[in-house]
């Protein structure tokens, strides 16, 4: 019992945030039950971001009933690739990439030949609610696929890699990118095999890894080095992760963003319920940072100042980035 309270105290002044203190301190006091569904539903987020003038994967159809699967070949017409999702789903399930064609068939990003009936068949199961949060009836989005952009292609494994920010009260406060693996099968996503790497705040710049809960520094498929790596555009990632909070309304909130080749950085979703794993990518808890930001709110509550999304990361940038202030 000794060990344990030992361990648990240094966590603690680490600033290493459980789950319990990020539901009771941060979801429950800053995320309002009646905002959850603008997250929570996919096709919602999309459709307030595009009027918001937020770039997003452009939404190519929705389909909500049985009958509306008959329109998929409309929808998807003679476009090579493109992607469905669940607009409820959780964790990457439900997923169906198509990266091109073969002859009447399909070729899935992992290289898997598929007919047209087989993702008729994903579709129904969707809207069923297979991967939706608690099960409920859903509606399946199809839409734009990324194609990443080449500087990610020595550090990740098929796929599109993508960036959360965690974003607290509009004020970005620690982020992390996401590779996918081969254990993945090619996603993004933490408790499917991706690896999670932290990333400085104030550059962009990529700093140590995290695959299967261990600290790595390459990527097990590539072999290649995960840190150091400059992300392009990072302050538009910044920029466009802060804004995320005047699009939602919601306080603590974890923004998923990708990298385009062609049309730069863009939104993919937001999450209510971040989870906590970034902070061993980033070898730094959330606790001190997220007491920061609060401490900020009433400085400026005191003197009747809200703060820009713009003025709001250059405050992050200064005093959560790994390089001296006068470096930025």
């Amino acid at each position: 019992m000794l060990g344990l309270w030992k361990t648990w105290k240094a966590l603690e002044a680490k600033g290493i945030m459980g789950i319990n203190r990020r539901n009771a301190d941060y979801v429950l006091k800053y995320n309002k039950r009646n905002l959850y569904p603008i997250v929570d539903d996919k096709i919602i987020t999309k459709e307030r971001a595009i009027a918001a003038g937020i770039d997003v994967p452009k939404m190519y159809g929705v389909i909500e009933t049985e009958k509306g699967i008959d329109k998929l070949r409309e929808i998807i017409g003679d476009r090579p690739d493109f992607v469905i999702k669940p607009a409820q789903g959780a964790g990457g399930d439900g997923i169906l990439v198509i990266a091109d064609r073969f002859e009447d068939r399909y070729r899935t990003v992992s290289g898997k030949i598929i007919s047209h009936e087989e993702i008729e068949h994903q579709i129904s199961s969707i809207l069923t609610g297979l991967y939706s949060l608690g099960g409920h009836r859903d509606r399946a989005l199809i839409e734009y696929r990324v194609t990443p952009d080449p500087i990610f292609k020595s550090i990740s494994y098929e796929g599109v890699p993508d960036i959360r920010i965690i974003v607290l009260k509009g004020y970005p406060v620690m982020a992390m990118l996401r590779l996918p693996t081969r254990q993945s099968g090619g996603k993004a996503n933490l408790h499917q095999g991706a690896i999670g790497v932290g990333v400085d705040l104030a550059t962009g710049v990529t700093l140590r890894g995290t695959w299967l809960n261990s600290k790595i520094t390459k990527h097990p498929d590539t072999t290649n080095s995960v840190d150091g790596v400059q992300l392009p555009n990072w302050n538009g990632f910044m920029k466009l992760s802060a804004g995320c909070y005047e699009l939602c309304g919601l306080g603590y909130i974890g923004v998923d963003m990708v990298l385009d080749q062609e049309k730069g950085p863009l939104i993919l979703e937001l999450n209510a319920r971040p989870g906590l794993n970034i902070q061993i990518a980033n070898d730094c808890g959330l606790t001190h940072r997220a007491h920061a930001v609060e401490a900020r709110l009433v400085e400026l509550a005191k003197k009747g100042i809200t703060e820009t999304p713009e003025e709001r990361v250059r405050f992050a940038q200064e005093l959560f980035g790994h390089v001296p202030k006068a470096e930025i």
